[in-house]
């Protein structure tokens, strides 16, 4: 059985003063998300299983820096099946990562149709789901404020 939480990691490009991320469609649902998924390890840490998540559905290599964000968001157990960690477990956390990558090619599971590079604006206007907005909103305003503070 897997760990009662999620993971959410944003893939994401600078070029000069742009920020590109990689969005993925999902296979199973017709709809635009970050890589996503869950600690298959309950040894493992929440960074393992991001880092795992990401090597499993796009070949991203955990040699890369991954940003521990502060979004956290509960996710309903039903999405897993009738109470997988018991009947008094309803929400599980969803910790949301960003990683920056060097270059645009990615490796596809077979979990997504495709993905594509996108601006910040195009992925709050494909994304499904809250979280996934919220996350993105709080990766560009850090990286934005960390470029300003390392131009100074």
């Amino acid at each position: 059985m897997r760990a009662p939480y999620q993971v959410l990691v944003i893939p994401f490009l600078k070029k000069d003063n742009d920020y590109s991320f990689a969005i993925f469609s999902r296979a199973d649902m017709d709809c635009f998300q970050w890589i996503a998924g869950g600690g298959e390890d309950f040894d493992a840490s929440i960074l393992d299983a991001a880092k795992r998540e990401c090597l499993e559905e796009a070949g991203i290599s955990d040699k890369h820096d991954f940003l521990r964000l502060d979004t956290v968001t509960s996710i309903p157990v039903s999405i897993f099946g009738e109470f997988p960690w018991g009947d008094h477990v309803y929400v599980i956390p969803e910790y949301a990562f960003g990683v920056e990558l060097k270059d645009e090619n990615l490796f596809l599971s077979k979990e997504h149709k495709s993905y594509k590079w996108v601006s910040y604006q195009e992925a709050i206007d494909l994304l499904k789901y809250d979280s996934n907005r919220t996350a993105l909103w709080e990766l560009m305003t850090r990286v934005s404020k960390n470029k300003e503070h390392n131009d100074e």
